[in-house]
């Protein structure tokens, strides 16, 4: 049996919420030995205390905390408290990777900023999330870095308000950065011997993640605006028909070849050819006469058996899933963390490595009040 690649590895982990613990979770699957350092001052990480109306008053491990937090061991320490500030000290010898999400500045007070920690550990390699990078002393929230970054202006349907995305994505985004400038930086050590401080910030991963949206204004000098499901760039990408059963699906036409493929299986196949619709740009200009065609062509289909006609004819299209749906899905499945007793949860790794295996991880961990 192949071990886990980071069996023998020992992770600090001195952030909380989501990015940072999602980063930790992701070392643990991978073999790691992670431990959460909880702030007894404040009961531990706040995501403790985020429960949907439907969970147990009591748990201290609820949804929200289980997203992130699978595989690690928690230990309750107060670091304005000399004596918890040593007890740390005495596992950072032992640590590969420090991670850390406070403000600019707080780290230094707490006596846990990378220049200390890397005192006493050379090698140390010290992952800092900030909101706005080092140099800017705001707190980072989600919801006003999705706003702040142009997320949640582009969000939404044309002729409503920005609506943020319903998952926490720049904490998600800031988390890939992060693993990603771990990984090197551990590269880096096997090379040089010595450590490293990687920082990285939610608005920074942000903008990073504009992709085509950025390069839409500053190379075609297009501001992009709401368009609801559609593409900007493409036509029909991203955009939604409701079916005769009532059901919805996405169909993402890349190419005009794709196009071609989806109007014959609609028996529209001479709308292909039409000057107006046979190239991708032309239907940029047409866009409302293209997804009007769809529409009443996809009406009078039922949806699964349409679905499955597509995808023998490899062209891209999919239900429009709900949370449920989703975890039908044999992919999904192969996704789920479990463990006997406890809810599932849902893997940070989403790849695989030949001759290397993922560990076997523990839930979430409870939290234990300091005495």
């Amino acid at each position: 049996m192949s071990q886990p690649i980071l069996k023998d590895m020992l992770v600090l982990e001195l952030a909380s919420v989501l990015a940072g613990p999602s980063v930790g979770q992701f070392f643990a699957e991978l073999g790691a030995t992670v431990i959460k350092i909880e702030n007894a001052a404040t009961n531990g990480d706040v995501t403790r205390t985020w429960k949907l109306t439907a969970e147990d008053p009591t748990t201290n491990t609820p949804a929200y905390f289980c997203a992130a937090n699978w595989g690690k061991q928690s230990l309750t320490l107060d670091l304005t408290r000399q004596t918890d500030l040593e007890r740390l000290y005495t596992l950072v010898p032992k640590a590969d990777i420090v991670l850390t999400s406070y403000k600019p500045g707080d780290a230094e007070k707490l006596q846990v900023d990378y220049t200390t920690l890397q005192g006493i550990n050379p090698k140390l390699i010290y992952g800092h999330i900030t909101g706005y990078g080092p140099e800017d002393e705001r707190a980072g929230y989600d919801a006003v870095v999705q706003a702040e970054a142009g997320f949640m202006y582009l969000n939404g349907e044309a002729n409503g308000d920005p609506t943020k995305m319903p998952v926490a994505l720049m904490d998600i985004l800031t988390a890939h950065q992060l693993k990603e400038g771990l990984l090197l930086a551990l590269f880096q050590r096997e090379r040089t011997g010595q450590g490293q401080l990687v920082e990285v910030s939610l608005v920074h991963s942000a903008i990073s993640a504009l992709a085509n949206q950025a390069t839409n204004y500053l190379v075609a000098g297009h501001n992009p605006t709401r368009m609801g499901s559609e593409h900007p760039n493409i036509v029909p990408y991203g955009s939604l028909f409701t079916s005769r059963d009532n059901k919805q699906l996405v169909l993402a036409i890349g190419n005009d070849r794709q196009f071609a493929k989806l109007c014959a299986l609609l028996g529209q196949p001479e709308f292909a050819r039409h000057p107006k619709y046979n190239t991708n740009y032309n239907r940029v200009q047409n866009r409302k006469e293209v997804n009007s065609m769809l529409q009443a062509s996809i009406a009078m289909q039922d949806r699964d058996t349409l679905l499955e006609k597509l995808h023998q004819q490899h062209v891209p299209a999919g239900a429009v899933n709900t949370i449920a749906d989703v975890f039908d899905l044999p992919q999904a499945r192969q996704m789920l963390l479990t463990y006997p007793g406890a809810k599932p949860g849902v893997k940070q790794v989403a790849f695989t490595m030949a001759g290397h295996g993922q560990a076997r991880i523990t839930p979430p961990p409870v939290y234990k009040q300091k005495v």
